[in-house]
């Protein structure tokens, strides 16, 4: 994939433990590739540790982060998703600036939950892991749930888990003109 990213930015935020690897590791690699700058955040400080035992330093807090700094924003899944990622005001907030300035943003596994939380994903389709819980906050939030590896509307990306790392990361670099 050419570098046809260069000079964007995109932030990734992760959960501090539990967060999925390969929906952290994989997009990021394919995001990088394609040019892209990318800054990892999270809701604490520290290495933060992966179900398949990955361990990631962030590089800053979610509520440290400045929406307009950034081109995309990538939010992980996990079963730390939703403790630590999907009432965060911080990052609901940073999606909602994003959105409404017509920038890329995506959510991949039970984070697909803020897409719908944030409200950002009213009127529109989108994709989260099959939990009922995280399929209801994507209904209630007024997404229209499909049952899609990858569901790209507009500016919205998403993903369903970890299958569709890759897949995922090549939808929002795509969604960003790459």
């Amino acid at each position: 994939m050419p570098a046809t990213l260069s000079g964007k930015r995109v932030l990734i935020v992760f959960a501090p433990e539990q967060f999925r690897d390969e929906e952290l590791l994989e997009p990021r690699r394919v995001i990088e590739a394609a040019g892209a700058r990318t800054a990892l955040a999270s809701t604490r400080t520290g290495v933060a540790t992966g179900m398949l035992g990955a361990r990631v330093m962030p590089q800053m807090l979610v509520k440290d982060a400045k929406a307009a700094d950034y081109d995309a924003v990538v939010v992980v899944g996990g079963t730390g998703s939703p403790r630590h990622l999907w009432n965060d005001g911080p990052l609901l907030a940073i999606l909602r600036d994003r959105a409404k300035a017509g920038k890329v943003v995506g959510a991949i596994c039970l984070s697909g939950a803020v897409l719908g939380k944030s409200g950002i994903a009213k009127g529109r389709r989108a994709t989260c892991w099959p939990d009922e819980t995280a399929i209801a906050a994507l209904r209630n939030g007024g997404a229209v749930y499909e049952k899609a590896g990858v569901v790209v509307d507009g500016n919205l990306v998403s993903a369903d888990g970890p299958e569709s790392a890759r897949e995922f990361g090549e939808a929002v670099v795509k969604a960003m003109g790459g």
